[in-house]
């Protein structure tokens, strides 16, 4: 799987900041989910690819920014190596890619589903988040605190989500997906609640973009 088709299961992903220190992964994942309505922050993610036969495996890492707004609304910044933007306006899920100028629109309750964007971004509590996910708290490790996300459902393409906090704010993001594939996001220049402009996550097709709805 590609980098810019696995943004998809990524659409994010990846919006915990910080949070007051917790006993485990578990409440702090639900605290979160209680007080923070906005956030901002920058990433750098490293995707893994299972090794093939005699080879080694291949990473891949890229870099960028997100914002969100729960519920639902976020916009997900790829600026390096490739120019990619994903933005959720609590409607439609867009996907613009720089290089190819296409546009992918897909609607937002049926692309998200049991993602770590609904995981994270678009869930107003921890009720919301367990109908989707088993959630259990993991043993601490690195110095951090864990919680693990199991999708209930079966024939999705994401395997698991481990989500690790440190003191007050979220490190890091590890995801799984069922082609054996992981994507590690760290976090940097975390705010929390910030005020967002009004347009912030509005989105219009570049003028000569190609336009998919599948």
């Amino acid at each position: 799987m590609s980098l810019k088709n696995f943004s998809w299961i990524l659409a994010a992903w990846f919006f915990c900041l910080a949070m007051p220190v917790q006993a485990d992964g578990l409440a702090a994942l639900q605290n979160f989910v209680q007080t923070t309505t906005t956030g901002r922050a920058e990433f750098t993610q490293v995707v893994t690819s299972p090794p093939r036969e005699g080879q080694t495996a291949r990473t891949k890492t890229s870099s960028g920014r997100f914002e969100f707004s729960r519920p639902a609304r976020f916009k997900f910044v790829y600026q390096k190596p490739f120019e990619q933007t994903i933005v959720a306006d609590g409607q439609s899920l867009w996907l613009f890619d720089a290089d190819l100028n296409q546009v992918t629109q897909r609607k937002q309750s049926a692309a998200l589903g049991a993602t770590p964007a609904a995981l994270i971004a678009a869930a107003p509590d921890l009720r919301a988040l367990q109908a989707e996910f088993v959630l259990s708290t993991a043993p601490d490790k690195d110095g951090l605190q864990w919680v693990v996300a199991t999708p209930k459902g079966k024939d999705g393409q994401l395997q698991a989500v481990r989500v690790g906090f440190r003191a007050a704010e979220l490190a890091v993001l590890e995801i799984l997906d069922s082609f054996g594939q992981r994507s590690v996001l760290s976090f940097s220049k975390v705010e929390v609640n910030p005020k967002l402009a009004a347009d912030a996550f509005s989105f219009k097709p570049p003028a000569g973009a190609d336009v998919i709805r599948p």
